[in-house]
């Protein structure tokens, strides 16, 4: 199987009423644990790759080896999609040229003129090559690698403005956060989710921050047009949480428990197990 865009699973996601999930990598642990978790589930998968993560992994050309070697010798037969995520303008061009198969440029912070600009010209260019292409307006809050966002309400009008680009799908800040959601969170503003849902021509939507938000309020969000949810920090604090487990029991220190191998198996044995739920729950389990 090879790498795929992200435009067909989504717009299959969005006339049918699930949403696909986009989970970070970060390393190869991660990467086949999620491409393992996605086959057993049947459901298409977005692997995604910040511009921190990409650098700590050498470089995009490594990343794109090291997933089309796994799609092969995994037998991966669900589409994949690999995804700059929050791509600076440089980041994108260097993602396309290294083999993504879509990518996020990530204009929220530009006046809308800017963004605008900005995001045609990603199009054009990603266009030629069949790769999808993820805009957004209205920051998302929180810090993820480096890009914070305040959480910003997203203008519908502006987002009818970059919807109208021919970009594949739009992150529209609706109150969402990166990281944890603290207690005294306000939820998702549905009632703008809605109204840039009608505005943009049943274009897919993108919810950023996925971890921590009610199942409730991701399954509402769904019915409103969002087609792609991310998970990172979820994925992130359950490998922790494993791995510290693993050590404090002292299972590294029994026989040879500390080789890197039986170290890190806790944490990608609790990454295919978010996976799974979370496919469950956004409804893409057998959609293959």
């Amino acid at each position: 199987m090879k790498l795929v865009s992200a435009k067909p699973m989504l717009e299959k996601a969005r006339k049918e009423g699930y949403a696909v999930g986009q989970f970070n990598i970060n390393n190869l642990e991660w990467t086949k644990a999620i491409l393992t978790a996605a086959q057993e589930q049947q459901s298409p998968v977005i692997l995604g790759v910040s511009e921190g993560a990409g650098k700590y992994m050498t470089g995009f050309k490594t990343v794109v080896n090291m997933v089309e070697g796994m799609l092969d010798t995994l037998n991966i037969t669900v589409p994949v999609a690999l995804h700059l995520d929050h791509g600076s303008f440089e980041g994108a061009k260097q993602c396309i040229e290294a083999g993504f198969s879509s990518v996020m440029f990530d204009g929220s912070h530009y006046p809308i003129e800017e963004n605008i600009a900005k995001t045609k010209e990603i199009v054009a260019i990603a266009n030629e090559k069949g790769i999808s292409v993820e805009a957004e307006v209205g920051s998302i809050g929180g810090e993820e690698d480096g890009v914070t966002g305040t959480g910003e309400v997203a203008d519908p009008e502006e987002c009818r403005m970059i919807a109208s680009l021919g970009v594949s799908m739009l992150a529209a800040g609706i109150g969402n956060i990166h990281g944890q959601y603290p207690e005294n969170w306000q939820g998702l503003n549905m009632e703008v989710l809605k109204e840039i849902g009608e505005t943009t021509n049943n274009i897919p939507l993108v919810l950023h921050g996925g971890t921590g938000i009610p199942n409730a309020m991701v399954t509402e969000a769904i019915s409103y047009g969002v087609s792609k949810i991310n998970v990172n920090t979820e994925c992130q604090l359950v490998f922790a949480a494993a791995t510290r487990a693993y050590i404090e029991s002292g299972q590294d220190k029994v026989g040879k428990g500390f080789d890197p191998r039986k170290l890190l198996k806790p944490g990608y044995d609790a990454i295919i197990k978010v996976v799974k739920e979370k496919m469950d729950l956004f409804g893409s389990t057998e959609k293959a």
